[in-house]
C-alpha cells in the first residue's frame, strides 16, 4: 500500500499508530489521518492496582509483553496484510522506558515494510482525538487537555501551530484525583473512583477552596489535595461520597471557568476536551453547559478516545508526516517533551 509511482493517489493512506507512553499499550490503523479502521488497547490497571500508581519497569516489562499480540490485533481487525504507508508512534512526552518500547518498535516495523517512521508527541496527539471523531472540527480552537501527568489550555491557531495559554504549577488534575482517592482508600485510578463515589455525596457540603480561579491561564491542585486531607483529619465523621463530590467539584469548577474564558478571549468558537480527566461526567456536562450558555461549540471526545490510544497517535502522524515528513530513524525518546509551539 505503498503511494504508486508518484501520480495522483485515491487509495486511503494508511497509518500504523503505536502508543506505549504510560500503562496503555495500544495500536491503531488510521486511514487519511480521519477514519479508525481499528484501535486496540490494553490496560495495565490491574497491575498497578495495588501499588496505587503507575510503577514504571513493570509498565515497561508490560509492553514488552503486550505490543506484539496488540499491533498484530490492530493490523487483523484493519484488514491490513501487507503493510501500511507509514509507523507513528509516541515519543515524549513519558515514562522513558515504556517510550522506547513503543518506538523501537515502530522503527522496526517501518523497516521491514520500507515506510516511513512519525514520531509523535504524545500531547499533541490528544488535540486531535476530536478530529477522528467530528471530521468537520478544524483550528482555529482552544483545547483543554486533562491527564494524569497534564493540565494545559492550548490555543491551536492551525495544524502544528500552538500556543501554551496555561498549565499547571504543581500537581496535574488527575494525579490530584489519584492522590485524593488513595487518601481516602478508593481504588486506582482516582478519577473513576472518585466519580462513583461522588454520586452519592452533596457537591455543596464542603467549600474546599478554588485556587487560581480568576488568576491567569496556569492551574494549582496541590493547595485543593492539602485541603482536603486537612479537612478530613480534621472531621473524622464527614462521609467519603461528600468529600468526594465537593474535591471533584472544586476541581472542574476551576478547569470549566478558565477554558471558557480562553476560548472567550481567544477569539475561538470552539472548545475541545481531552485527556483522561475528560472523561471525567461531570467535566464533560459542565463543560457543553458553559459553552451553550456562551454560543461555543463544545467538542468532547468519547471517552474511549480521551485516554490514551493509538488511533489520535496515528491522526497526529498523518499530519505531521505531511507537514514535517518522515522522522530520522536515529531521534530518540523524551520524557519530558514540550508541546511544540
Amino acid at each position: 500500500m505503498v503511494a504508486n509511482g508518484g501520480g495522483p493517489r485515491t487509495d486511503p493512506f494508511l497509518v500504523l499508530g503505536i502508543e506505549t507512553s504510560c500503562d496503555e499499550t495500544a495500536a491503531a490503523v488510521v486511514a487519511n489521518g480521519a477514519a479508525i479502521l481499528s484501535s486496540v488497547v490494553s490496560s495495565q490497571v490491574d497491575l498497578h492496582a495495588r501499588f496505587g500508581g503507575v510503577v514504571p519497569e513493570i509498565a515497561s516489562r508490560a509492553h514488552v509483553e503486550l505490543l506484539t499480540p496488540v499491533t498484530a490485533e490492530a493490523l487483523v481487525e484493519g484488514g491490513i496484510t501487507d503493510g501500511v504507508d507509514a509507523v507513528a508512534a509516541t515519543v515524549g512526552p513519558g515514562l522513558a522506558g515504556a517510550l522506547l518500547i513503543g518506538v523501537s518498535a515502530a522503527k522496526a516495523l517501518a523497516l521491514v515494510w520500507d515506510v516511513p517512521f512519525v514520531g509523535v508527541n504524545h500531547m499533541e496527539a490528544h488535540l486531535y482525538a476530536g478530529m477522528l471523531e467530528e471530521p468537520d472540527l478544524k483550528p482555529p480552537l482552544v483545547a483543554l487537555l486533562v491527564s494524569g501527568g497534564h493540565t494545559m489550555l492550548v490555543d491551536m491557531k492551525d495544524h502544528g501551530r500552538y500556543r501554551i495559554l496555561g498549565s499547571t504549577v504543581d500537581d496535574a488534575a488527575g494525579e490530584a484525583f489519584d492522590k485524593v482517592a488513595r487518601f481516602l482508600g478508593l481504588s486506582y485510578p482516582g478519577g473513576p473512583a472518585i466519580q462513583e463515589a461522588a454520586t452519592a455525596g452533596d457537591p455543596e457540603a464542603i467549600a474546599f477552596p478554588r485556587a487560581m480561579m480568576d488568576d491567569g491561564y496556569d492551574f494549582s491542585f496541590s493547595g485543593l489535595k492539602t485541603a482536603v486531607i486537612n479537612y478530613v483529619r480534621k472531621h473524622p465523621d464527614v462521609t467519603t461520597p461528600d468529600v468526594a463530590a465537593s474535591f471533584q467539584t472544586a476541581v472542574v469548577d476551576v478547569l470549566v471557568a478558565k477554558a471558557v474564558r480562553a476560548a472567550e478571549e481567544c477569539g475561538a468558537e470552539t472548545l475541545c476536551i481531552g485527556g483522561g480527566v475528560a472523561a471525567n461526567a461531570l467535566l464533560r456536562e459542565r463543560t457543553a453547559e458553559e459553552c451553550t450558555k456562551r454560543g461555543l461549540r463544545a467538542v468532547l471526545p468519547s471517552r474511549a478516545m480521551c485516554t490514551d490510544n493509538a488511533a489520535m497517535v496515528a491522526a497526529a502522524g498523518w499530519w505531521r508526516l505531511q507537514a514535517d515528513g518522515p522522522t530520522p530513524l536515529d531521534v530518540g525518546v523524551s520524557p519530558n517533551l514540550s508541546l511544540p509551539v
